[in-house]
């Protein structure tokens, strides 16, 4: 898993490996710029396109300057290259002034003392090399009229490192900074890339390697961490000569009612397709026929036989809530369940079931794994304002109740009693649409069944989860559920490199 560090964490691995490589800190600002131009140069190779830069009096205008330099001589195509020079105080680091006495005088300089003064910008492209990833508030003065000018311009934006005005962690609330179409950040992706609100200041990101000391980074604390390809492999088990469907376990699905029997029929598909060996389906009685004619494959347990402990320990796992109902009766059987004192799998309706039942949640197994969206993470633990809340939210309930919470968005965020917080980077937009959850917790299910720890099942569930999203939505617009259950075994194989 690759350690996300903040930016206060980031400026001390610069330090750092400044100090061991060694390197001097202007020369680490040319290899910054020089990856940055290596990623521009690809996304942008329309060298007649007019550029503006424009450069802050630190590093991150360092940065630009180095970047400026590098397009004009390195890349001699790029000739109508501006830079436009933010002097709001008479300060400027070393950096920024080595960096400026290496400009060309073929690019022309203009000073901006006034955030007025770039009405007449004319340029289609702006980089965006202002001020860095150091900020830990909104903008103000002139930074601010600032970014609200460049905004205005309405011009495509590609922003070093991160947007003018962005915190890179911690809550985001009334962003005044610049809106970037594209930003271009170093080494590792800013923490706050990966929340809802960052859409307020990016269209998309890249991350670029400049060679800071990985492990020195590594050894970072702060417990946020990007779950990378490379993990999910290690991490996948291959199936073994001389197995049998014994050997990958049991899985019961307590899903459905009478009118959302499609939520119980998917949980159990992606189970199916995820590799339990033996899938059960507690489920009404009217959703027999259903069942039998999707999935010929999966057992039954009606209702009526609920309350019967005895019959319930002997699967492996047992998953409860897509589509079940929030009655009296499907409370008892939550409560029943919850009495069998072993690891649970609790998504949709069993969920709103323990905002109800507040008695239910503090008896809630150790490690088992809750699915919310949204809306029921704050009908369980409170109203939240921002994302970030919400998330130190999860972290606080999954380390004081030793349990696992799988806190589902774009980039879903499972948090591990142990604290740290393991952010998902697949999925997309194209996934949007019902029974994604009830996909996911079938998958988990499976992969609980098949003997992986709590915290192993729910990263990689979340990421084939993604993943299988991802491939589907090379060829489609949109991509169903069903789609994705169906695609999950063949997710695994490519993953685990099986010909």
């Amino acid at each position: 898993m690759q350690t996300l560090l903040t930016s206060a964490q980031m400026s001390v691995a610069d330090a750092y490996t400044i100090e061991h490589q060694p390197i001097t800190a202007i020369d680490l600002i040319e290899r910054a710029a020089t990856a940055f131009v290596e990623i521009f140069t690809a996304e942008f190779q329309d060298f007649n396109l007019p550029l503006a830069i424009l450069c802050g009096p630190g590093n991150n205008g360092a940065d630009g300057l180095a970047i400026a330099r590098l397009l004009r001589n390195r890349h001699s195509r790029y000739k109508q290259i501006s830079v436009y020079l933010i002097d709001f105080s008479a300060k400027h680091n070393n950096n920024y002034s080595k960096n400026l006495g290496r400009l060309p005088k073929l690019i022309k300089c203009f000073t901006i003392t006034e955030p007025a003064q770039l009405k007449s910008l004319k340029a289609d492209l702006i980089i965006d090399a202002i001020l860095g990833s150091g900020l830990n508030r909104p903008l103000v003065g002139k930074y601010a009229e600032l970014a609200s000018q460049i905004n205005k311009l309405d011009k495509k934006v590609i922003a070093v490192d991160v947007p003018t005005g962005f915190l890179s962690e911690g809550i985001i609330k009334d962003y005044n900074g610049v809106k970037a179409d594209l930003v271009i950040c170093f080494e590792r992706p800013k923490i706050n890339f990966f929340f809802p609100e960052s859409t307020l200041a990016l269209r998309r990101f890249k991350v670029i390697a400049i060679g800071l000391n990985k492990d020195f980074m590594e050894s970072q604390s702060g417990g946020w961490k990007l779950t990378q390809l490379e993990d999910i492999q290690q991490l996948l088990k291959p199936r073994v000569n001389f197995s049998h469907k014994g050997t990958y376990g049991h899985a019961l699905l307590v899903a459905g009612n009478n009118s959302t029997m499609g939520a119980a029929l998917l949980a159990s598909s992606a189970c199916l397709h995820a590799g339990a060996g033996l899938i059960t389906a507690c489920i009404p009685q009217s959703g027999l026929m259903a069942l039998n004619v999707v999935l010929p494959e999966a057992m039954v347990l009606p209702k009526n036989q609920y309350l019967e402990l005895t019959t319930l320990e002997k699967f492996t796992v047992v998953a409860i809530g897509p589509g079940l109902g929030i009655d009296a009766e499907n409370e008892a059987l939550l409560a029943a369940i919850i009495g069998l004192r072993r690891p649970l799998i609790i998504d949709a309706d069993a969920l709103t079931i323990l905002n109800k039942r507040a008695d239910l949640l503090d008896q809630l197994p150790a490690q088992s794994i809750l699915t919310p969206h949204v809306k029921e993470f704050d009908r369980l633990f409170g109203v939240h304002q921002s994302w970030w809340e919400r998330v130190e939210t999860a972290r606080k309930q999954a380390r004081q109740r030793n349990l696992i919470i799988i806190l589902k968005n774009q980039y879903t965020f499972v948090c591990l009693p142990s604290g740290d917080v393991h952010i998902n980077p697949t999925g997309n937009p194209a996934m949007a649409s019902g029974g994604m959850g009830d996909v996911l917790t079938g998958i988990i299910a499976a992969l609980r069944a098949q003997s992986y720890e709590p915290a192993t099942a729910a990263i990689l569930a979340v990421y084939l989860h993604g993943k299988a999203g991802d491939e589907l939505a090379e060829k489609r617009f949109t991509v169903s559920a069903s789609q994705v259950a169906q695609q999950i075994p063949k997710t695994i194989k490519k993953l685990l490199k099986i010909e």
